[in-house]
């Protein structure tokens, strides 16, 4: 046959990625799916501590027990301080990249729990799930969806999978009191926690942007101040009064501030900048690893800093400067730039004051 070079002309794709600058700086971002396939063993050991973060907010105590002689339990949530005696949950969190989670991975571990909940070392969980990277497959999810199958194959299997597995230190033997133990469990306790759900919870941990990217969540509004003052507010608080007063060469207090209309205007806006700031710090607590939100209130009052030490008329003056200070500083590293307003800036300043890192009356003037 003649070669036709128009024959094997490779054409343009039909649709053309729209080209922002996160997809020329970074490519086209994975699903956290697509990156659970592709962890190592070490990635998916701290995915699971991550994870174990969200456990911590359902349970009395979260205990990571993997190990030689962890029973067959990996991740134990305990739901009060009863330990063992009380309800409980195994979660089995298994690193297997290569296939999704079979019979033969699965059975072994719960034949070794049964086995120590017979000789009373533990006692049998509430549930019991299993997830790994590529989930379980077809023939173990119809066995955890059909508890009398599971014990079935179980039973079946013992001597395959199970009697050399369970120590090293001896065989053990599916018969007298353990197999009359066996017979009457409950495999219904034995469940399978899908790929997405384990997801799921870890984006309710402050890790989840950290490892999977895809931007923060959306920050909600920031509740407005209370109409007194909260005992968290009174030292900036009083700063704020100080500056007024140096301004005015008055004692300017709550009582009386009413009777000066711009500064009392004034007041009502750093008190919401404040509670804007505060939004903040909660939002940084729950959606980016500690440490972020200290990381910017430092960056900024590094920024500031030698502005407030500068020579001012009055201590308005010195807060006004610090605060259009704060506004120029171009912040370019920390995590929570694109969820920082105008009035964040604001209000981290007020923090600072709040923490007397920042003075708007130096008791030397």
């Amino acid at each position: 046959m003649k070669f036709d070079p128009s024959s094997d002309v490779i054409e343009a794709p039909v649709v053309t990625p729209t080209l922002n600058s996160a997809v020329a700086q970074s490519g086209k971002l994975l699903t956290p799916e697509q990156h659970l396939l592709l962890m190592s063993a070490d990635d998916w050991e701290q995915f699971i501590k991550e994870w174990a973060q969200f456990q911590k907010t359902t349970y009395h105590l979260v205990v990571r027990l993997g190990g030689a002689d962890d029973y067959g339990i990996d991740v134990a949530g305990f739901v009060m301080d009863k330990g063992f005696e009380g309800e409980w949950d195994n979660y089995q969190c298994k690193y297997y990249t290569g296939t999704p989670l079979t019979p033969g991975t699965a059975i072994p571990e719960i034949g070794k729990l049964i086995w120590h909940a017979f000789r009373e070392e533990i006692s049998l969980p509430r549930k019991y799930y299993f997830f790994a990277p590529k989930d379980c497959g077809p023939a173990l999810k119809k066995l955890l969806l059909n508890p009398a199958k599971l014990k079935d194959k179980l039973i079946e299997k013992w001597d395959d999978w199970c009697a050399n597995s369970i120590t090293s230190k001896q065989t053990i033997e599916l018969s007298g009191e353990f197999a009359a133990f066996v017979e009457n469990v409950d495999f219904s306790i034995f469940q399978y926690k899908p790929r997405h759900e384990v997801i799921e919870d870890h984006r309710q941990t402050p890790y989840f942007v950290i490892r999977f990217g895809g931007g923060l969540p959306q920050r909600p509004s920031p509740a407005p101040p209370p109409v007194e003052p909260a005992t968290q507010e009174s030292r900036y608080i009083s700063q704020l009064y100080a500056a007024y007063s140096d301004k005015e060469k008055v004692n300017v207090v709550a009582e009386n501030i009413a009777s000066y209309p711009k500064l009392n205007d004034h007041y009502g806006r750093q008190r919401e900048a404040f509670f804007h700031a505060e939004s903040l710090k909660n939002f940084a607590r729950d959606s980016v690893p500690e440490g972020t939100f200290d990381s910017l209130q430092s960056e900024i009052h590094s920024g500031v800093v030698d502005t407030c030490d500068e020579e001012h008329d009055h201590g308005l003056a010195r807060m006004k400067a610090v605060i259009d200070r704060a506004n120029a500083i171009q912040l370019t590293e920390n995590g929570l730039i694109q969820v920082t307003k105008v009035q964040d800036r604001h209000g981290i300043c007020h923090q600072l004051a709040n923490e007397d890192k920042l003075t708007w009356v130096p008791s030397d003037e």
